[in-house]
């Protein structure tokens, strides 16, 4: 039998799951809270630099990926961490591919950034 706590009864229900979980990780997880003041940054900065739509569109893509990945990455850990705290290879595995997809999309939101704003900022120094 289904536990009803877990079962979507309505799209209502749907949404509040998924807002208790925005807010499980933005309470527990340092690095995605990090992510989010470096995006409020981002933002900020593009409203000052008054960059055009399609790099807006860049900006937001990379952001989202890059707080999509802490989110999975968090659900894996969490996972892992329930089937055993001793070190398993697959775990090891799991937990560290995980990780190695925050830095890509990390990295990736970084050279974005710089594609980004670099030019509006040598115009802005010229």
């Amino acid at each position: 039998m289904k536990n009803p706590y877990y079962q979507n009864v309505s799209f209502r229900h749907s949404i509040r799951h998924a807002t208790d979980g925005l807010k499980a990780i933005f309470r527990d997880e340092r690095n995605f809270r990090n992510d989010l003041i470096i995006a409020v940054f981002i933002i900020v900065l593009g409203f000052i630099l008054k960059i055009s739509h399609f790099d807006w569109i860049a900006i937001t893509l990379v952001i989202s990926m890059v707080l999509v990945s802490e989110a999975i990455n968090s659900v894996i850990e969490a996972m892992c961490d329930t089937v055993s705290h001793e070190f398993k290879v697959n775990i090891k595995y799991a937990k560290d591919v995980s990780a190695g997809a925050v830095l890509l999309s990390a990295f990736v939101s970084v050279i974005t950034g710089l594609l980004v704003f670099l030019p509006y900022i040598w115009e802005l120094l010229r």
